[in-house]
């Protein structure tokens, strides 16, 4: 696995905050028969019972990423038979996709197709069961079934990438969406299941651009809903793996650098390093809008987002959570304070979390602050599998 993804190399394991052991209890209750969940409809965003709302393959997904990042398995911790009736359901789901449709799915209207766009249920299927694949690899007949499933998945993201290297299908925030799709490609790729390096290399550049990687301080919020939030977080996480990549390169150079290396002095280092001229500029411009990002995410007025919470927050929180740790960030002690801090005074009382505009699912809201609070659990989990082989 690349070490970006195991996400801290000396194994420093934050342990979950207590308050997190009712919400997992929430989530796995609100969990449908058939082993799937769903946010509702963004037509009645008044309903806020998990149970009476319509099971979609997105939010099912993102729930068990959640179940699974917390310390479940398929065969270990407390959840397991959640993760397994999920798991179960998204295959029964890919193997029913309609075919000739940009989706898996027929069921249209979510609130997480409405805000972030039509199509999220692919990358946020693809993105579990990459996530699942470290833990499957004693069970050849599963492995071979989600990596179909996983192929299938990618094959369908790839022909709806637009020229621009993002995905838009209509939503509110469709960065977001771009953000989750470049996430499932990475996910993918990292795990052994062939992905066009082409599609990679363009949604990784259409993030980095939208935020400048001169001294203006530029941010492009037009597929953003004007929120430099979601544009910020969303090209930070995905440029994080090129980050790292620099970050590394440029500890080791014996080049002197400033404090803060400018773009020309990253694509040197990287040249050097045996990269082709591109590769060396792309890298550079990954790493620059990757620190810009950092630094603007730091401000409160940028933090607000929408001014309110809603889904979207919490998936660029989650996003920034997971960049600050793949890139060993020194800023990553004071965000996970900060992150504890306030999604502890926001918790329901029942434990979980609803959001205040756009993506007020608390299904989807709850799955994703288990996300973001337990982000550095996936080193322990990875770790504890030893060396991992993908066919």
């Amino acid at each position: 696995l690349d070490p970006a993804w195991k996400i801290k190399s000396n194994g420093d394991v934050k342990p979950l905050p207590r308050y997190l052991e009712k919400s997992l209890a929430w989530l796995a209750e609100a969990q449908a028969e058939n082993g799937g969940w769903g946010a509702g409809s963004h037509a009645m965003q008044n309903v806020r019972d998990p149970k009476a709302v319509q099971v979609d393959p997105a939010t099912t997904a993102y729930a068990a990423m959640a179940l699974l990042r917390a310390g479940n398995t398929l065969k270990t911790g407390p959840y397991s038979q959640q993760l397994v009736k999920a798991t179960n359901c998204l295959l029964q789901m890919v193997n029913d996709a309609p075919k000739d449709h940009p989706n898996i799915t027929t069921l249209s209207g979510t609130q997480p197709q409405q805000k972030l766009g039509q199509n999220i249920d692919v990358a946020m299927t693809v993105q579990y069961f990459a996530r699942l694949m470290p833990y499957i690899q004693d069970d050849a007949a599963l492995a071979e079934r989600v990596g179909a499933a996983m192929d299938f998945c990618i094959h369908r993201l790839q022909g709806t990438q637009m020229a621009d290297g993002s995905w838009n299908a209509a939503g509110w925030a469709p960065v977001l969406n771009s953000a989750m799709a470049n996430n499932a490609l990475e996910l993918s790729e990292q795990v052994g299941r062939k992905v066009d390096v082409d599609a990679l290399e363009k949604s990784r550049q259409y993030q980095s651009d939208n935020v400048s990687s001169d001294d203006s301080g530029g941010v492009a919020t037009d597929k953003a809903a004007g929120i430099q939030l979601y544009a910020l977080a969303s090209a930070q996480r995905a440029t994080a793996n090129d980050a790292k990549t620099v970050k590394e390169a440029m500890s080791e150079s014996e080049s002197p650098a400033s404090a803060a290396p400018v773009l020309e002095e990253v694509v040197v280092v990287m040249e050097k390093k045996g990269y082709s001229k591109k590769e060396a500029k792309r890298m550079a411009s990954s790493y620059v809008s990757n620190q810009k990002a950092g630094e603007m995410l730091q401000r409160d007025d940028v933090l607000s987002g929408f001014g309110n919470n809603g889904g979207e927050e919490f998936l660029s929180y989650m996003m920034t959570s997971e960049s600050l740790v793949a890139t060993d960030d020194k800023e990553w002690d004071n965000w996970h304070k900060r992150m504890q801090g306030l999604f502890e005074k926001i918790q329901n009382p029942d434990g979980s979390w609803s959001g205040h505009h756009c993506i007020t699912s608390p299904v989807f809201c709850t799955a994703t602050s288990l996300l973001i609070l337990s982000v550095n659990n996936d080193i322990e989990h990875l770790l504890a599998q030893g060396a991992v082989k993908y066919k």
